[in-house]
């Protein structure tokens, strides 16, 4: 989903009343315990965005497919700003559509989800309670748009990468939850995030180019300054690479995953090059991957790409496991992203 979206999801229908919900604990099965389905014991939960209901959700593991409306059990935790007077200054009516990215940090002790959505929602949101850590609306009225991820900094700041306007913005979220200030830095298509705390750079991946910033000045006043660029894997010939998810490789220090329209990769730091040596590479990379990350204990990976017949072209009902190969699915489902749960 790189392009702004239409106007007319406004009008998608809203599971629930829209505030954060804590439901059943997010405990993932212990190892000793066996998992259903064939789910390997100890396997997180799946966090994802769900866009046809606007909402993040948290689901069970253990369960190979999820159908929130018959079974809610499914759910272990799910958010959304609808109806929450906590984010109304945000206008989620009109900013919280398409929610484009939900990931979860651990900060200062606590987890939080950093969620975007595609028409200016922005927002880290604290774990369990959904209560909020910052916020902000990009709105249509700014040359930025489409907030396609975002990053807590150690300080407490929060990135922003926006593809609509090919910005990075540094806001210095750590002054309160409705801080203004920012920095910024240009960055075509920027679409991925990535604090680095060994080297103390934050990783930001456009359309052609992976690179690097330096952040600089203080928490209440924040600078941003390019410091490397990489280009990307050519892939298709005459087209622009696209770059799209970045995250870090779980377990492996120095490496981050890297999706293009045409394939994925790990970019290895200490090389400085592109690379296809980690387990199970002739399934993972394939065309459009929305997201992938990896969960170090069990070894699976978990990825998205679009399916087609559903209400958009970036949607997919499905959430890919590798190693060993399985899927989830979701009923009625308008996925885009979908990570493990593994607070970092």
């Amino acid at each position: 989903m790189t392009a702004t979206p239409s106007r007319r999801a406004v009008l998608l229908g809203v599971a629930g009343a829209g505030a954060a919900a804590a439901l059943p604990g997010l405990a993932a099965a212990p190892a000793s315990a066996a998992a259903g389905g064939g789910v390997p014991a100890g396997t997180p939960p799946v966090l994802l965005t769900e866009q046809a209901t606007r909402r993040v959700l948290v689901l069970d593991p253990r369960r190979r497919t999820w159908d929130p409306a018959v079974d809610p059990s499914v759910v272990r935790w799910q958010f959304s700003p609808l109806g929450d007077r906590r984010y109304a200054d945000l206008s989620p009516d009109v900013s919280w559509v398409y929610p484009s990215e939900a990931k979860v940090r651990r900060h200062r002790k606590r987890n939080y989800v950093l969620t975007t959505a595609s028409f200016g929602f922005v927002a880290v949101v604290e774990h369990p309670t959904g209560r909020r850590y910052w916020g902000t609306a990009i709105g249509p009225g700014d040359d930025l748009f489409n907030p396609h991820t975002a990053e807590i900094l150690p300080d407490g700041n929060v990135a922003v990468a926006c593809s609509t306007g090919a910005r990075v913005r540094l806001y210095a979220a750590s002054q309160g939850p409705r801080a203004t200030r920012y920095a910024e830095a240009e960055l075509k298509g920027a679409h991925g995030l990535h604090w680095d705390g060994a080297r103390r750079v934050l990783w930001a991946l456009g359309d052609d180019e992976l690179v690097t910033f330096a952040v600089g000045g203080t928490a209440a006043r924040p600078t941003l300054a390019r410091r490397s660029t990489l280009p990307l894997p050519v892939g298709t010939p005459g087209r622009t690479p696209g770059g799209h998810d970045l995250f870090p490789v779980a377990g492996r220090p120095g490496r981050l995953w890297v999706t293009t329209n045409a394939a994925v990769f790990q970019y290895d730091m200490r090389g400085g090059t592109f690379v296809q040596d980690f387990a199970g590479h002739e399934v993972i990379s394939r065309k459009s991957v929305k997201a992938v990350g990896n969960d170090p204990r069990t070894g699976q990976v978990v990825s998205t790409v679009p399916e087609g017949g559903l209400g958009e072209t970036w949607w997919t009902t499905t959430v890919s496991v590798h190693r060993p190969a399985g899927s989830y699915k979701l009923v009625n489902g308008g996925i885009y992203k979908a990570r493990w749960w593994l607070p970092a």
